[in-house]
């Protein structure tokens, strides 16, 4: 057996330096939103922007929910933008979101444009 000469010692450790590395720099951090329609009625155009993207759906039915699984990239508020029944543009601000945070958010939309925001992130800042 001979002895590892300080080329390959140096070779294998950047080696494996970069490897544990990329595995811990590609952790991918995300949050589960789901809104649920608790208005009593359908609403359509919906909108749920946060920090750096949106989502959305054409139209949501009464007790009918929708899943997203976004990222945030920076730091701002999350809204909530919908039509109601009646034709009326709703718009609600919710909580802030920031970079590098993970975990779940549940938008229950109520009547008259109100809405509750149930975060469960982490880290919670």
């Amino acid at each position: 057996m001979r002895p590892a000469n300080s080329f390959e010692s140096r070779a294998v450790w950047i080696f494996l330096s970069a490897f544990f590395g990329l595995l811990t720099a590609c952790h991918s951090y995300h949050i589960e939103a789901t809104v649920k329609n608790s208005t009593g009625g359908p609403i359509s155009l919906l909108e749920v922007d946060y920090p750096s993207a949106s989502f959305g759906a054409d139209a949501l039915g009464a007790s009918a929910e929708v899943h997203h699984r976004i990222q945030t990239q920076g730091t701002g508020l999350l809204k909530v933008l919908y039509t109601d029944g009646s034709g009326k543009q709703v718009q609600i601000n919710g909580p802030t979101l920031h970079e590098k945070q993970e975990g779940g958010i549940e938008i229950n939309l109520l009547p008259n444009g109100k809405a509750e925001f149930h975060p469960a992130l982490h880290p919670a800042l």
